[in-house]
């Protein structure tokens, strides 16, 4: 049975070992589950579907961006909302993350501006954040590459004593996003044996939007992501990846267990990605619309949105935060075309810590003296 069967996957694990854990359907019913639950009031699900909404205008907007040529590329998260929603929002201050490319919703969670969103890909920003001041990494465009840089600061965490003294505000956790596509890298395979082997403090977590760019996930492997972290000796799960209340539940749980110092564990979120990989992409060529349209009845923002409905929501809600996205939309057009032009020269001060090496100071100099014969015969650097 393949993986992508889209009205199987709820009922019927292939693997029959790693049933998928939902708290809340596709026709928005809460449902219980005997390991995991969601701990929020009402309130806390209109901020959930708040965070959906306003990631999802993000996404939109970038993507009519790079339409519009303002943008040279944009890697679209349609239908992944509720897995970065959710297991953004169960991350605490001192925890840290170590995004891929697509994590936009994980970045709003940590108070990433909209704007800084897009200038990477307007090819205005060297990274586009302070990751230290969000606590989340720069993008990562290396296919799996931050899952060993989450396992090593993961592995600092312990040895700073950041783990394992039952204290909220000191415990910290890290964790790792990735796609399906990347569990077939070796890297990502290297990060989850030392982080077993070392008992590192990190989560993985593995968004399977079912394609690696063209590849389904059965051509890549045969039994479920989370399978595999049992071959490392550490636990693995699968949630419904567009239940944002599952993926917020789960996550809690497993971050909790890694500042416990009890270890890593990999979430593999079962979801869909709608659009293409990327904007240069067309999906149509790999795949049927009868799957994509199966998948929109999957909808992670509109089984909230019925949710909230049935237990009373006004509609005054709806609309103030249509408004709301109106706004933020307006507000990221104009933060993108107001970026300014890079500067070169900068990039030299950025690649280590404690300032620039001799050799640096040499390319540095090299490089200005170039730029500034340029622009002394007209012509722009």
């Amino acid at each position: 049975m393949s993986l992508t069967t889209p009205d199987t996957y709820m009922a019927d694990d292939p693997a029959g070992d790693f049933p998928i854990v939902q708290l809340l359907t596709p026709e928005g019913e809460r449902v219980s589950h005997p390991e995991f639950a969601y701990d929020g009031d009402d309130e806390s699900i209109r901020e959930l579907y708040r965070d959906l909404v306003l990631m999802r205008r993000v996404d939109f907007e970038a993507h009519a961006l790079q339409r519009h040529g303002e943008i040279g590329l944009w890697p679209p998260a349609q239908g992944q909302e509720a897995a970065q929603i959710g297991s953004g929002r169960a991350l605490r201050k001192q925890d840290f993350a170590f995004p891929t490319y697509r994590e936009h919703g994980v970045a709003l969670c940590r108070g990433v501006e909209p704007g800084k969103l897009v200038g990477l890909f307007r090819g205005t920003e060297l990274g586009g954040w302070d990751p230290n001041e969000h606590g989340i990494a720069l993008y990562s465009i290396v296919i799996g590459a931050q899952t060993l840089h989450a396992t090593g600061y993961a592995m600092g965490l312990t040895l700073d004593g950041a783990v394992g003294h039952n204290d909220p505000d000191r415990d910290a956790a890290v964790i790792a996003y990735f796609g399906d596509g990347a569990t077939s890298q070796g890297s990502v395979n290297e990060a989850f044996d030392w982080a077993a082997v070392f008992n590192a403090p990190v989560v993985f977590f593995c968004q399977n939007n079912q394609y690696a760019i063209s590849a389904s996930t059965d051509r890549q492997t045969r039994g479920p992501i989370a399978q595999r972290a049992g071959g490392f000796g550490f636990r693995g799960m699968r949630v419904d990846g567009n239940d944002v209340l599952a993926c917020h539940a789960v996550t809690k749980a497993a971050l909790q267990k890694a500042r416990d110092g009890e270890g890593p564990t990999l979430i593999e979120a079962y979801t869909y990605r709608m659009g293409a990989h990327t904007t240069s992409d067309d999906p149509t060529r790999y795949r049927e619309t009868a799957e994509v349209e199966t998948w929109k009845l999957k909808d992670p923002i509109e089984r909230v949105k019925r949710y909230l409905q049935v237990q009373g929501t006004p509609q005054e809600f709806f609309d103030a935060l249509d408004a709301e996205a109106e706004v933020l939309g307006k507000n990221l057009r104009e933060a993108c075309k107001a970026l300014p032009e890079p500067d070169l020269e900068a990039l030299f001060s950025m690649v280590y810590v404690d300032g620039e090496t001799p050799e640096l100071l040499e390319q540095k100099a090299a490089y200005v003296a170039f730029r500034d014969g340029l622009e002394t015969e007209g012509t722009p650097a």
